[in-house]
């Protein structure tokens, strides 16, 4: 009788054994599908937002380097133009300065501003000199001789990072609106260039004095969005597989210890 109690407890052991690997098998693969649920609404749900948000641009010309090269390919946030602050780079229409075309400048002065160049070498708004660390070497000496111009209400004055010969405000002082572009011809503000991967343009400092600078758009949360969603796909759809070889390599050992027995 001793030994047929002993034969019999060693199967229910192993079935209670058996029992709880499937229950904790079944319990992660809920999670795991979890996991890939939730990492597909982020991963779509992030391209989804930043196509609603941006829009991509290629910038033809050199206007911009160093900050942005010819055949660079930005990331635009669609703006209102009234959210347009000093410093940044933005995407515009005005067939007063192109025919079906749109152009990327960077906004150094906006309505009611006073801007000049140059004292000391450097830009000045309202009298102030601005820092400009985004400049390349010698830019400021091609506008020598640029007028003090006072920017009307509703406008904006700008121009290009590359100010040797940039087709920027400069080039249209004559016009009846000395250079100013509406701000209702803004179209986007330029966040990031993608492509080559040079990432999210620096913020505009030398422009703090004069008011506060535009806040970074929501472009770093939706690439943590799809980076965090195709992460979470990856590692719940790796969970069968990786659960399955456990669990054949466990049964095996089982196997061959029974079996050396």
């Amino acid at each position: 009788m001793g030994g047929e109690s002993t034969i019999r407890t060693a199967p229910r052991s192993g079935g209670s054994s058996t029992g709880t690997a499937r229950a904790g098998r079944g319990l992660g693969d809920r999670l795991s599908g979890i996991a890939v649920a939730l990492g597909i609404v982020l991963f779509l749900g992030g391209f989804a937002w930043g196509a609603v948000v941006y829009r991509p641009y290629t910038v033809p010309t050199t206007s911009m380097t160093p900050t942005i090269d010819a055949g660079d390919r930005v990331l635009g946030q669609r703006i209102d133009g009234g959210e347009v602050r000093r410093g940044d780079v933005v995407v515009f229409h005005d067939t007063s300065w192109v025919t079906n075309a749109d152009v990327v400048k960077r906004v150094v002065a906006v309505g009611g501003d006073t801007v000049a160049c140059c004292t000391d070498g450097k830009l000045t708004v309202n009298g102030k000199r601005i820092d400009e660390p985004y400049l390349p070497a010698g830019s400021q000496a091609e506008l020598q001789g640029f007028p003090t111009v006072t920017v009307p209400k509703g406008r904006l004055f700008l121009l290009g990072d590359e100010r040797q010969g940039s087709l920027d405000s400069t080039a249209h002082l004559t016009d009846t609106a000395k250079g100013t572009v509406a701000r209702s011809a803004v179209r986007a503000r330029v966040d990031s260039v993608v492509w080559p991967m040079k990432g999210l343009l620096k913020r505009p400092t030398g422009f703090e004095a004069l008011g506060a600078l535009s806040q970074p758009g929501p472009l770093g949360i939706i690439e943590s969005m799809i980076v965090a969603g195709a992460v979470l796909v990856l590692a719940g759809g790796a969970y069968g597989p990786v659960a399955g070889l456990v669990g054949r390599s466990r049964t095996r050992g089982r196997t061959e210890a029974a079996g050396a027995r």
